[in-house]
């Protein structure tokens, strides 16, 4: 086999008893610091170096400092060789879909390979092998020498080898984890989990497993049997059906897992043991590396670390530090009140990526412990802390309800953050007593609730400190009904939205597991579930201190990292005029809440029964028998067993599909009973979803609906809302758009309704540089009418309305990516004849073609897309091989930009309206968004000036930022509907 074998120090001495063994699994933390890590590049030219420099501070913290773990006296990183191992040999589908390695992080594996050298530590590595087998190889053999083993990676493949004298130890958590921490990720000992992951199998290395069988059953029945052999040897004792025959039939897909999940402990090795020896790094080396690749920080630190001068022309910052020596900061005691050691504020110096990345690193060295969040009882001891926050000027803040829903939830308590790895959490309400169990025999008394809060209102309401809320519309609203306008708030949240809209979940949970490398404790395990669910109230105190406090020390890690990297990747701007602000706006919003007609809603409820029963008799009729129109199996016996309809499909249970796609397709053929069905499925969701459901969404002390948004749901920037969702009622129907009749104004006041006239065709107009479009909107042509006559040659005057509905159907079809098929579809016309159209569209307006192609291409080349106003909207899995999924991601790159700058545009909007409206003197209210609709309630004799300063704001919401070479129209009008406003 051909091996590669980097320079390694000298040879060393041989491993003995009492040596450790450090062995880094390098090619894992590499990708990790990759994901985990902002981008950076070096500033010379560009080449990226995120990678290099998060393995860099990985690599040095470990030589400096191992906590707890005894220091290394041998140490490797080990690397994989190539994809290819003898394990494809095995299985051709063996990691077959792991996606490509990014591009970026392509050249920066040598230059680790270069930063390992420098550090004059062993780099190991062997074609046909993965950086596993060779770690298991080194274990066993410094094992049998007698040495302790410590293998740096949280890899879950190497806990098959955990045993006395062999751990694991994750940077990122901080954690060592050992045979206990194993059985608590297998639910069995290290020496059966090969046999464990057999059964599951493995979908990242795409390795089979036994279908249906997760984590849980598999340690069970491993357990229960011993080993796999056993399991599949008895089989047939198995109860649950399906578990038994998949273990019957996959019985040889499991032993192939289990073979490819097994390291080899016995890989003949081209680097022994003795040269992994840990040796001194050479100053000079490291230095001129770290200079090469232009890591000042990084550079001073290793620098000052290894007592060298620091290079020239890198002199160290001056340091700012915060100073006052007669508080008690909370990092100068712990929860329980004995002293500690002080720390200072240190401002690093650096660029906005770099200090990012610095940030992250330091993190790493602050470990989540649950037991340093205290309970806070007495107000001298909040107030102390209220204190301490206003003077450091920012603090972590969530506020604890007893429900869900900010409208309704009661305080249970507030918790803070003022330094990582520390939180306090403020019990006001639980178990609705003055006394409250804590979780042992003790009892605490809580602050009384108004007190608490008349502590908190300065703060809270304080535009000079700074909130730092995951979340944060929820907290404003639920404090805003305690009479507490939050102010001046950073949401973690929204900076995660900014920063990663397409390629990461903005969810705190979900954020603490992508960026910092950890496990949150989740609702359910501090809840409950089911009938045995609790409110947060009724939580011991101990463990709400627990949840909450890792809450807010969770958001302040965010906010730590997050922070910089807005300005590193240019979107502070984004965040700052159209996240940021739009959050209490929307909290305001949803604190109006909208009437809505009881009375309306009953009667059109009651006609929406009669024609769904009226439906169902004529649908039964036409099939000639009764069944149950609700259910999809029966419907599709009924069209194509017994009715023999063409073009039935198959679903993966073997069932017919009776989808809206194919029911639509049936309907175009000219077959009743579908279209009856259709009908009969959209008056029924109307009935269960609006008329049946709004009623029960009325607030009881307000009578009106609150709605809640939702900022970061989507990745292009529009809102969405929930409970009740307000966004997806029909409008394409008579009857759908009955429901908003539904929706009215208060006694002597109007509902008012300002809507974007086709925003997405204008933004089109003057992303794609169209001069014929542009001018048609400048002269307030009907857009539809003259695409259709530039298109098929007609005049605007007379025309055909099947015409200009065809022309339609394309400019709206545009933006969304259509396919010759869709549109053909939609049209009922040919494929071929709608393509003709599509390509008779591109050659009348070349320079929409133009910029659908300038898209793909941008995407294609940085992953991802932006809009007007700088959003960044990814796509990072856009040069799939995969033709589907690339087409799929090529049409999103095409209309996100367009949708996505019609989002900010009316977010601009709504930003801008409240101010406005007060300079104005109106006493209107918004009340809601739906798309590019914008619904204010407003005094009557105010309607007419409100709709006058509404259309103003939306028309002109791009500027100053932007001129766009297309005017904006809006709409508006007033009435005591929503339907008749519209």
């Amino acid at each position: 086999m051909t091996t590669k074998k980097t320079t390694t120090p000298a040879a060393g001495k041989p491993v003995a008893k009492g040596d450790h063994v450090y062995l880094i699994d390098g090619s894992g933390y590499i990708f990790r610091a990759y994901h985990a890590l902002p981008p950076l590049t070096r500033p010379s030219d560009g080449l990226p170096v995120g990678a290099v420099h998060g393995f860099c501070g990985m690599l040095w913290k470990l030589l400096r400092e191992t906590g707890e773990l005894a220091p290394p006296t041998h140490m490797a990183v080990v690397l994989d060789y190539s994809a290819k191992t003898f394990r494809n040999d095995l299985f051709d589908g063996y990691k077959a879909n792991r996606s490509e390695t990014p591009e970026d992080l392509i050249p920066q594996f040598p230059l680790v390979r270069d930063a390992v050298r420098a550090f004059n530590v062993s780099c190991v590595e062997k074609e046909g092998f993965e950086a596993d087998d060779l770690i298991a190889t080194y274990a066993f053999q410094a094992l049998e020498a007698g040495a302790t083993v410590t293998i740096v990676s949280s890899d879950k493949d190497l806990m098959q080898i955990v045993r006395p004298g062999i751990v694991m130890y994750d940077t990122m958590k901080n954690k060592v984890i050992d045979e206990e921490g194993v059985a608590e990720k297998f639910g069995v000992p290290p020496e059966k989990v090969v046999d464990v992951q057999a059964l599951i199998g493995d979908s990242s290395d795409n390795v089979p497993g036994v279908p249906g069988i997760g984590v849980k059953t598999a340690a069970l029945l491993i357990n229960e049997y011993g080993d796999l052999d056993t399991l599949l040897a008895r089989a047939e004792e198995i109860k649950q059906q399906k578990r038994r025959e998949n273990l019957i039939t996959f019985a040889d897909q499991a032993r192939l897992s289990r073979t490819l999940v097994t390291l080899d402990t016995h890989v003949d090795l081209d680097v022994s043991l003795a040269e992994t020896a840990v040796h001194q790094p050479d100053t000079e080396a490291l230095t001129a590396f770290m200079r090469q690749m232009e890591f000042s920080t990084l550079l001073r630190r290793v620098a000052e670390g290894l007592g060298a001068p620091l290079p020239e022309g890198e002199a160290k910052p001056a340091t700012a530090r915060k100073k006052k020596d007669d508080y008690d900061h909370p990092l100068r005691r712990s929860p329980r009140g004995e002293a500690g050691p002080a720390r200072d504020v240190e401002v690093q110096g650096g660029s906005p990526a770099e200090l990012a990345i610095e940030r992250a690193s330091k993190l790493e060295g602050v470990p989540f412990d649950r037991a340093n969040y205290e309970t806070v009882t007495e107000i001298q001891r909040l107030i102390d802390l209220l204190e301490t926050a206003r003077f450091q000027g920012h603090f972590a803040f969530r506020v604890k309800l007893n429900g869900s829903d900010p409208m309704l939830g009661e305080i249970a308590g507030v918790a803070l953050a003022l330094v990582p790895g520390h939180a306090a959490y403020v019990p006001l309400a639980h178990r609705a007593g003055d006394e409250l169990d804590l979780g042992g025999e003790t009892t605490v008394t809580q602050i009384p609730v108004r007190e608490a809060l008349d502590a908190l209102k300065p703060v809270l309401e304080d535009e000079a400190v700074l909130k730092i809320v995951q979340n944060a519309k929820a907290d404003i609203v639920a404090l805003g009904r305690y009479g507490i306008a939050l102010q001046a708030i950073d949401d973690p949240c929204l900076m995660s939205y900014a920063l990663d809209a397409g390629r990461a979940e903005h969810l705190p949970g979900k954020l603490a597991g992508s960026l910092l490398g950890y496990t949150c404790l989740t609702e359910k395990e501090v809840m409950g579930t089911g009938k045995a669910a609790v409110a947060f109230d009724r939580v011991a105190v101990e463990r709400a201190t627990e949840y909450a406090g890792e809450e807010t020390d969770l958001g302040l890690r965010l906010w730590t990292i997050l922070k910089p990297r807005l300005a590193a990747e240019s979107v502070t701007t984004v965040y700052e005029t159209l996240e940021r602000p739009l959050a209490p706006v929307l909290a305001e919003m949803e604190r109006a809440g909208v009437k809505v007609d009881r009375a309306t809603l009953a009667s059109l409820s009651g006609a929406f029964a009669q024609t769904i029963a009226r439906l169902e008799d004529e649908i039964r009729e036409l099939a000639g028998e009764d069944f149950n129109v609700g259910s999809p199996k029966q419907l599709g016996e009924i069209l194509f067993d017994k009715m023999s309809l063409a073009g039935g499909r198959r679903t993966k249970t073997g069932a017919w599909s009776t989808d809206a796609a194919t029911l639509e397709e049936l309907a175009a053929q000219g077959h009743e009973l579908p279209r009856k069905v259709l009908d009969w499925r959209l008056v029924a969701k109307l009935k269960s979803t609006y008329t049946d459901a709004l009623p029960t969404y009325i607030h009881p002390e307000t009578g009106r609906v609150h709605t809640s948004y939702a900022l970061a749901a989507t990745t292009t920037g529009r809102l969405s809302s929930v409970e009740p969702n307000l966004q997806n009622i029909p409008v394409r129907t008579s009857e759908g758009r009955s429901i908003r009749k539904a929706f009215v104004a208060d006694k002597g006041k109007k509902l008012i309704s300002a809507d974007y006239s086709q925003i997405e065709l204008r933004v089109l107009a003057h992303m794609a540089d169209t001069p014929t479009l542009r001018q048609a909107f400048a002269d307030g042509l009907d857009i539809h009418a003259m695409t259709a006559s530039e298109m098929f040659g007609v005049p605007i005057e007379g025309m055909d309305p099947n015409v200009r509905r065809k022309a339609k159907a394309i400019n709206f079809g545009i933006i969304y990516g259509i396919s010759a098929f869709g549109l053909g579809n939609q049209l009922g016309i040919p494929r071929g004849e709608a393509a003709d159209y599509i390509n008779t569209y591109f050659e009348r307006f070349p320079g929409i073609r133009d910029y659908m192609e300038a898209m793909k291409a941008e995407a294609r080349r940085t992953g991802y897309v932006k809009t007007l106003f700088g959003r960044k909207i990814h796509y990072p899995e856009i040069n799939t091989k995969n033709p589907s999924l690339r087409g799929n991601y090529e049409r999103a790159a095409i209309t996100a930009p367009i949708q996505g700058s019609a989002a900010d545009i009316i977010r601009r909007a709504m930003i801008r309206m409240a101010a406005a409206l007060a300079e104005a003197g109106l006493q209107a209210r918004m009340l809601l968004q739906v798309h590019d609709e914008l619904i204010f309630e407003a005094p009557e004799d105010e309607a007419d000036k409100t709709m006058e300063v509404a259309q103003a704001i939306m028309e002109n919401a791009a500027e100053p930022a932007l001129r766009l070479q297309v005017p904006l129209k809006v709409d508006a009008r007033a009435a005591d509907n929503w339907e008749a406003a519209h």
